[in-house]
């Protein structure tokens, strides 16, 4: 396999009444097309929105040279006259496995050990975003399967290892399984602004606590206790209303957060100065301080709900994102990162709040259990069969996860 990653820039393939054309940078993908398809797909998040893909892109966040080198996919139909987009997506071909969320560590230590190189792989993903979502935008389920068939072909001829499909949705699992694709299961946390007896929306933070079983509801009272006697209170800024100090100040808190774990953060101050300015609707900042000082933060992403006439989901959506703090405050990360952003939700009429990838402890903060999904393509024959029947047993046991977490539901009455 090669070293190199392969250049796909003016690459054009017809299959199938198609035409297929490869890109090497989102900024030759047309922005207005792709979020139009995006729109129109069941889960669209704004981590796929091509402002989002792009600010990765020219930030350095994402490129070649951090290991994350893009390829935009776009499908148009033979012989349509208006050229319309019918699918798009796209792919990164990676020289490591960091920032993905979805483990495969071993897989490339089998390779390693067995004299084969794992990388370069392809991902179909959004880099350092473990949020489900569409990854495959398309017009339908038939457009939707020949670009995943044309994007397989074509990193089999390019010589990539694999190609890894990262929580998808729904409809793009359905189009890897008939690739012959193989399904792998992860967990993750959501919230539901959901009462599990009404099925109403929660009318506010304390009619959500009455629906906790009694302890539940008297730890998080408690720890919320703590944050407020230490003299720490909160403001929610919503992203158009942040200024550039409010950026900085996040940003600090962000990198500091990746600095004591002994790494580097992932996405540059830059990133984020393209959030500001190009994705301010998609982003609440809860803030916290105290005697007039702020000490942390969390960051967290939005998806506004769908405006009349709009396809596509209608849901408004939160995401669990960045946090960071200078000052050490006990359950201020908690407080910071479920219980005002959970408030914050409630009274803005968003539906759910996913909690991001891990953490059992959400839990008791009834965030419940849900099944996240990947799917798997690889090139050599032996090691593919060796990791179907991994995956079998890993299935097995993420079943079984799923059913002890099921059991230990936070509320006092069946969701």
């Amino acid at each position: 396999m090669p070293t190199q990653q392969p250049s796909p820039s003016g690459n054009t393939e017809t299959s199938s009444g198609y035409t297929l054309e490869l890109h090497d940078s989102a900024l030759k993908v047309n922005a207005q097309e792709w979020d139009a398809l995006l729109h129109a797909q069941s889960n669209p998040t704004p981590f796929m929105r091509h402002a989002y893909l792009a600010a990765l892109e020219t930030s350095g966040s994402a490129t070649a040279q951090t290991g994350w080198a893009p390829v935009f996919f776009t499908l148009r139909q033979d012989g349509d006259a208006a050229n319309v987009l019918i699918g798009a997506c796209v792919l990164y071909v990676k020289s490591h496995s960091y920032g993905e969320y979805v483990f495969d560590w071993a897989w490339a230590d089998a390779y390693q050990r067995h004299g084969l190189q794992y990388y370069p792989k392809g991902v179909l993903a959004v880099p350092f975003t473990p949020v489900p979502g569409t990854r495959l935008l398309a017009a339908n389920a038939t457009a939707r399967a020949a670009m995943l068939q044309a994007l397989i072909d074509w990193a089999r001829d390019a010589e990539l290892s694999s190609v890894h499909l990262l929580f998808a949705e729904e409809e793009d699992v359905t189009a890897a399984r008939q690739a012959g694709m193989m399904l792998r299961h992860t967990v993750q946390f959501h919230w539901q602004n959901r009462h599990p007896v009404t099925g109403e929306p929660y009318r506010d933070f304390d009619d959500f606590l009455a629906s906790l079983h009694q302890d539940k509801r008297k730890k998080i009272r408690q720890e919320r206790r703590r944050v407020h006697d230490a003299g720490v209170r909160f403001r929610a800024i919503p992203g158009a209303q942040m200024s550039a100090a409010d950026w900085d100040f996040f940003y600090a808190c962000y990198e500091r957060t990746y600095l004591e774990h002994g790494n580097a953060p992932y996405l540059s101050r830059d990133f984020f100065q393209h959030m500001q300015s190009g994705m301010p609707a998609n982003w609440v900042l809860f803030l916290a301080e105290r005697d007039n000082h702020a000490i942390a933060c969390s960051l967290v992403a939005l998806r506004p709900a769908a405006k009349p006439g709009d396809t596509g989901a209608t849901e408004a959506i939160a995401y669990g994102r960045y946090w960071g703090a200078l000052e050490r405050v006990d359950q201020l990360h908690f407080e910071a990162c479920y219980y005002q952003p959970l408030q914050w939700c409630i009274a803005n009429g968003v539906a759910r709040f996913e909690g991001g990838a891990q953490g059992q402890h959400k839990m008791a903060r009834a965030l419940l259990p849900v099944q996240a999904t990947s799917a798997h393509w690889l090139a050599h024959p032996a090691f593919a069969e060796a990791v179907e029947r991994f995956l079998e047993r890993e299935g097995q046991g993420i079943d079984a996860y799923m059913g002890e977490l099921n059991e230990r539901s936070p509320f006092r009455h069946s969701t």
